[in-house]
């Protein structure tokens, strides 16, 4: 009476995977924040693992954190000089130039910051702006070799950002176990600055820094989103090849974007050894120059996501420190969580790009 419903097997159903033209930013949008939820969760996962009771973990990544007038302080205290090196690493990306050269650019930049505090350059009315400028001109510096033997030689700027480094890093300690080396306590740091030196705290208890980051960041996405240069950066970022027979400096534009990316990364050194730590030490770098690569990728060069996503690893990190004080859990498990994050951002990439359609038997969609 009833006729037997026979399903296809699952052998005669076949997949294809097809390049996608383009997908509208709303719905790129909606793949990287459900990527970055499902991320989230296997986080939230590992953690309550790791001893966090589940039903605490909101509170110390929201409500501890965002709701909390001091943490919120330290939160943004934390965003700035990370929102300085994510848009160096998304200038320098939009470029097609891969400077993983941050950390290098960043010692130098707190290492002429520091210059103009032991020589006592300038008056003291203008020093912490001397100061600045002395750390942007020393971090575009240290870009400036790299770019040129790329756009000279095609020498991989991968290799020679990375090896310049170690370079900056070796004379960073070359100074701070030499010729500036503390006096009084003779550790391998600089003198401490002087409170004219320092970045202030301006408008109820919010440093300075947090001002300086917004006004930087309101240049570079006016340099990425308004200018003319903008689209000189479309077209480079695309195809440098192309861009060049249109017509486009494309040379100079590289050159430019690079350079300004070394400048941000140097602010970024000031904003750390000025703001937060009050001396040149050895290892106040540390870390950054992967999170500012992480932003850069988050954001995929976005500069007002770069912004957002600075924001969102400060919050990771005051968390963290909350939760290595409560729950005894290690630092490194802040790292695994951004790898995490990390990964699943860049397994959503698969989706924008890419179409899977469900073939039949036959062949047809």
């Amino acid at each position: 009476m009833f006729k037997a419903l026979n399903p296809a097997p699952l052998s005669a159903w076949k997949f294809s995977v097809e390049l996608r033209q383009e997908m509208a930013w709303y719905w790129q949008a909606l793949i990287i924040t459900l990527s970055l939820l499902f991320g989230m969760f296997i986080c939230a996962l590992i953690l309550m693992a790791a001893g966090v009771p589940g039903a605490e973990l909101l509170n110390e990544f929201i409500v501890f954190t965002l709701f909390d007038v001091s943490s919120l302080k330290s939160v943004l205290f934390q965003a700035a000089p990370l929102a300085m090196v994510g848009l160096a690493g998304s200038l320098a990306f939009r470029a097609r130039f891969w400077n993983l050269g941050l950390e290098g650019q960043m010692i130098f930049g707190a290492i002429g910051a520091t210059a103009v505090t032991m020589f006592d350059i300038g008056p003291e009315s203008l020093r912490l702006v001397t100061m600045i400028i002395a750390a942007m001109l020393f971090g575009l510096m240290w870009a400036i070799f790299p770019v040129f033997i790329k756009l000279k030689w095609d020498v991989n700027e991968i290799v020679s950002t990375l090896m310049l480094n170690y370079v900056a890093v070796n004379f960073l300690l070359h100074l701070l176990y030499g010729s500036w080396k503390d006096p009084g306590s003779s550790f391998p740091y600089s003198p401490v600055y002087q409170d004219f030196e320092r970045i202030p705290d301006i408008f109820n208890g919010i440093s300075l820094s947090v001002f300086v980051a917004l006004g930087i960041s309101l240049l570079v996405l006016w340099f990425v989103s308004i200018a003319r240069s903008s689209l000189y950066l479309k077209f480079v970022d695309k195809s440098p090849s192309v861009a060049g027979a249109a017509g486009i400096p494309v040379k100079k534009m590289i050159l430019f974007t690079v350079l300004f990316s070394g400048a941000l990364a140097g602010l970024a050194g000031v904003m750390v050894t000025a703001g937060q730590e009050g001396r040149l030490t050895h290892s106040f770098f540390a870390g950054y120059g992967f999170s500012g690569i992480l932003i850069a990728f988050l954001a995929r060069n976005n500069a007002l996501a770069a912004i957002a996503t600075a924001f969102l690893i400060a919050l990771l990190y005051i968390a963290g420190q909350s939760l290595q004080v409560f729950y005894q859990i290690p630092f490194a498990m802040v790292q695994l969580i951004q790898a995490i994050l990390v990964i699943c951002v860049a397994s959503s990439d698969f989706f924008i790009r890419h179409r899977v359609k469900r073939l039949n038997s036959g062949g047809a969609s």
